[in-house]
C-alpha cells in the first residue's frame, strides 16, 4: 500500500509556531504532460539537495526512494523490507540506495529538515531513528514534541532544533525536492522507487523486493 497527497483533503496539522516557521504546502497534483519513464540521466541529475547514497557507487542496481517522513508504509517498509535490503544487496554492493524527500505534510518536512541539519555523515542515520520511532512523534497527541524528543537522542540541543526549523532555504529546498518528483518523474505518493529506472509504487516486502532485483543481477 502507499500513501498519496490529496490538496483537496490533507489532513490540518497544526502549526511549529514554536519553531517559529510556517510550514506551508502549496503541493500539486503531478502534471498529465509527464515522460511515462524518466531516463537515467533525468533520474541521477543534481538536485535541490545533495543525495547521501549507502552502498558501492558502480552497483549494478540502483534504487531510489521517495517517502514521508510521516507515511506509516514508508515506516513499515524501513522496518520490515530495508534491513535484509541492506543485508543483502547494499552491504555486499549489489545495490547503491538513496533516500530522497517527498514530505506529505509539515511534520515530514520538520523531520526532513532535521535530518539534513544534523550533517550529512549522520543524515541516514537519523532518518533510520525517525522511522525506528515514527510512532512516537508522528502519530503523537503533539508531534512536534514528540519530534524534538526523539532527536534529542542524537544530542541536537533545543537551539539547533529551532535553529533548523527556522532555515527558510532549506525548507525551500525539501520542498523542491518533493516538486521535482512530482513534476518530472510523476511521484503522487509514498512510498515510490525506482529501481534501475522501473517505478514501483508502494509499500514492498523482502520477497516482492527480491522478485524485483533479481532480473538485473543476473549475468
Amino acid at each position: 500500500m502507499l500513501l498519496s497527497f490529496n490538496p483537496a483533503r490533507r489532513r490540518v496539522l497544526g502549526t511549529i509556531a514554536a519553531a517559529a516557521i510556517v510550514l506551508a504546502f502549496p503541493l500539486t497534483a503531478a502534471s498529465g504532460a509527464l515522460a511515462a519513464t524518466p531516463t537515467t540521466a533525468q533520474l541521477m541529475a543534481p538536485g535541490p539537495l545533495p543525495d547521501m547514497w549507502i552502498g558501492k557507487a558502480n552497483a549494478p542496481v540502483t534504487i531510489i526512494e521517495y517517502a514521508s517522513m510521516t507515511c506509516p508504509h514508508c515506516g513499515a517498509f524501513h522496518k520490515e523490507t530495508y534491513p535484509e535490503l541492506k543485508s543483502k544487496y547494499i552491504d555486499t554492493g549489489k545495490v547503491r540506495f538513496v533516500l530522497r524527500e517527498f514530505p506529505l505534510d509539515q511534520f515530514a518536512a520538520a523531520a526532513f529538515m532535521l535530518a539534513r541539519c544534523i550533517g550529512p555523515d549522520k543524515r541516514n542515520a537519523m532518518v533510520d531513528l525517525l522511522f525506528d520511532q515514527q510512532k512516537n512523534w508522528a502519530f503523537a497527541d503533539k508531534p512536534l514534541e514528540g519530534l524534538r524528543n526523539v532527536v534529542k537522542q542524537t544530542g541536537m540541543t533545543k537551539k539547533a532544533f529551532d535553529a533548523c526549523l527556522k532555515d527558510q532555504k532549506l525548507y525551500n529546498q525539501v520542498m523542491q525536492m518533493r516538486d521535482i518528483a512530482s513534476k518530472k518523474f510523476g511521484v503522487n505518493a509514498t512510498p515510490t522507487f525506482f529501481i534501475n529506472g522501473k517505478k514501483i509504487e508502494g509499500e514492498m516486502s523482502p520477497a516482492e523486493l527480491d522478485k524485483v532485483i533479481a532480473p538485473f543481477l543476473k549475468s
